[in-house]
């Protein structure tokens, strides 16, 4: 079994349908694929998608490229769509959120500290619902790290680039790191350090498909190219090369950590073989 612990399976880019793309998926020993929201436009959307397949889970949250658009009614939205999806076996997280200083137009005023503002706010939400977040990660560490340290919160810092100090302190936290497509390029030197040195139990992984591309695919040459969910197998095969182990342990302890720190998703897997 493989988890793909974060697919945009929503994606306009895609040319398949949903149902394709996880019958393809599947046939590759992907069992289960997480589709975190990315703004308020998108939470029933992938609140939908989830119930047409019961390999299909979701999160709900207000990611920091879409909060230049948001509103504060977005954050009164989001709760009011979690407090109604606490029902649903098939949310499992909060996410996907963060903060995200790599784009310049982010880190500079009023959009800074509107990111930051909203980052608060859903960790808040996490924390009083008692969930799991899915953390975006990008330039801002340290100011990540900062903001958990005041919440009793896990979750998965999703497509992790940070270095290995910043990594441990996201794992004494409680949180594991997502590794994807960017460990498969051999110039991806310190996220490949970081998959290769970090204990397996603090591993998941995920495509962020359709982006984060693995090595073998072109998408700027072939725009048939894009990423997809399918290509977690190969992902999870590079990573066995890389840390030369097994890939039947790689499958079973990023498996069996996926459903540790998204325990929803645990929850819905033994509703599901019950």
């Amino acid at each position: 079994m493989l988890i793909d612990t974060h697919c945009h399976l929503d994606a306009p880019i895609f040319r398949e349908t949903p149902a394709d793309l996880v019958r393809a998926a599947r046939q590759q020993g992907v069992d289960y694929i997480v589709i975190p929201a990315v703004e308020a436009a998108n939470f029933s959307v992938v609140q939908q998608l989830a119930q047409t397949d019961p390999s299909l889970v979701y999160a709900l949250g207000i990611h920091p490229l879409y909060v230049a658009q948001a509103t504060l009614h977005d954050l009164t939205l989001l709760e009011k769509q979690v407090e109604q999806a606490l029902d649903d076996a098939r949310f499992v997280a909060i996410g996907e959120i963060g903060l995200d200083f790599f784009v310049p137009e982010l880190t500079q005023e009023p959009l800074r500290s509107k990111q930051i503002h909203f980052y608060e706010a859903q960790l808040q939400l996490a924390q009083r619902y008692q969930l799991p977040v899915l953390l975006h990660v990008r330039r801002s560490q340290d100011l990540i790290l900062k903001s958990l340290r005041r919440h009793q919160l896990t979750g998965i810092a999703h497509a992790f680039n940070g270095s290995y100090q910043q990594a441990q302190q996201f794992i004494d936290l409680g949180f594991v790191l997502g590794i994807g497509g960017a460990m498969t390029f051999t110039r991806a030197k310190q996220i490949r350090r970081l998959a290769s040195d970090t204990a397996l139990r603090h591993i998941v992984l995920e495509t962020d498909a359709p982006d984060i591309p693995p090595a073998w695919l072109r998408p700027k040459e072939n725009p048939e190219q894009y990423n997809r969910p399918q290509e977690l197998r190969g992902i999870a095969l590079a990573l066995a090369q890389l840390r030369q182990e097994p890939f039947e342990q790689i499958a079973q302890q990023t498996t069996h950590t996926a459903m540790r720190v998204l325990p929803r998703l645990s929850q819905w897997h033994q509703q599901r073989y019950a």
